[in-house]
């Protein structure tokens, strides 16, 4: 194990970051005497986070990852990892030390975030993966880390690291990289809340919030819902009745694919909502969205576009009218719209989470 006694002198540790080496020490600390994995849901951040603890070269030593060492042109892992070093600044193994089969650990963060107004156009969410590896800055101690980054899936491992970019937290190159950054922070003190790993005075938290601390869901979560779906449109009566309906199945916990969604597709179908086959065309979708949102929408496409290529331009039409097009999760090959006020679709999908309707954007 690495000795990560602290060395005051150009250290990446910025008194008032949660992005510091203090605290990535702290979450090391724990991956390397605990356990080398954790995975959790939290607020504010969609799906759950994932954290590794990896090892060059003993987490590529196995069949398939010899094979993406062998496809990227490499003989080792010892030589992937100086590949690494070289885009974070960081001084290569010489073959002598590669002899000695040493062990060099990094971490990698994975989660997901949602996408700017604008990226929506084009995707549902952002991949993020931060690859942290360890090194040392005016010390002969492991004092310090550098970051790589990247916004896409791991199917090759080897690949994936590879064509990680070397990431500086305080100059973005893009805008990927700057949510990225802003819910990496959240990450982290989410991370310490659910390790219990005491998180320095100085440093500015990211949230006030309890992160991990589990939301009740009852009657009144299912009122909100509905609220918020039926963008108070509901009548008094109504919601009262659905919110008693959908807790009741939901305290049930039917397994069963068709009892469990009969209560969903019965309350969609009391409110505003578009039934669609998952081919149409933009004069149906012009059609039955000005009768959900009660005004006439018309939007400009591209001629020959059809279903689910007219989405961003749907999007585009409602965003004017702080709207945005969403979608019940019927798992077969339909759509069931509704339209929801923009500025409650974060609150909806997490209400989506906890109540297991399970809604998506588009």
């Amino acid at each position: 194990m690495k000795n990560f006694f602290s060395n005051l002198f150009g250290r990446n540790n910025d008194p008032e970051s949660i992005i510091s080496f203090d605290v990535i020490d702290s979450i090391y600390a724990y991956l390397y005497h605990e356990s080398d994995n954790i995975e959790f849901k939290m607020k504010g951040i969609r799906d759950s986070v994932v954290v590794n603890l990896f090892t060059f070269p003993t987490s590529l030593d196995h069949e398939e990852g010899k094979a993406e060492i062998e496809k990227a042109g490499f003989k080792n892992a010892y030589e992937v990892l100086n590949e690494l070093y070289k885009k974070i600044d960081i001084g290569v193994l010489t073959d002598e030390v590669m002899q000695q089969e040493l062990e060099y650990d990094f971490i990698h963060f994975q989660f997901y975030s949602d996408p700017s107004t604008e990226m929506k156009k084009h995707f549902k969410y952002v991949l993020n993966n931060f690859i942290i590896f360890f090194c040392s800055t005016n010390s002969l101690e492991t004092n310090n880390f550098k970051i790589l980054y990247s916004s896409g899936h791991f199917f090759d491992y080897t690949k994936g690291l590879l064509d990680s970019k070397a990431l500086d937290i305080n100059n973005p190159e893009n805008e990927t990289q700057e949510i990225g950054i802003k819910d990496f922070k959240i990450v982290l003190q989410g991370i310490c809340q659910y390790l219990n790993i005491e998180i320095p005075e100085s440093i500015e938290l990211p949230s006030q919030e309890n992160l991990i601390e589990a939301e009740e869901v009852t009657v009144e979560t299912f009122e909100e819902f509905i609220n918020l779906v039926s963008r108070g449109n509901a009548e008094e009566k109504l919601l009262k009745k659905q919110s008693k309906k959908l807790f009741k199945d939901f305290q049930k916990e039917t397994k069963e694919y068709h009892a469990k969604v009969e209560g969903h597709w019965a309350f969609f179908e009391s409110i505003d909502c578009w039934n669609s086959d998952w081919k149409f065309d933009a004069e149906n979708a012009e059609y039955f969205i000005s009768e959900m949102i009660g005004h006439d929408l018309n939007f400009e496409y591209p001629e020959e576009t059809y279903s689910h290529d007219l989405f961003p331009y749907i999007q585009t039409a409602l965003e004017k009218l702080d709207l945005e097009l969403m979608t019940y999760d019927t798992q077969g090959d339909n759509y069931l719209f509704f339209v929801a006020n923009k500025d409650d679709v974060g609150r909806i999908l997490q209400l989506s989470e906890l109540t297991k309707i399970e809604v998506n954007q588009l």
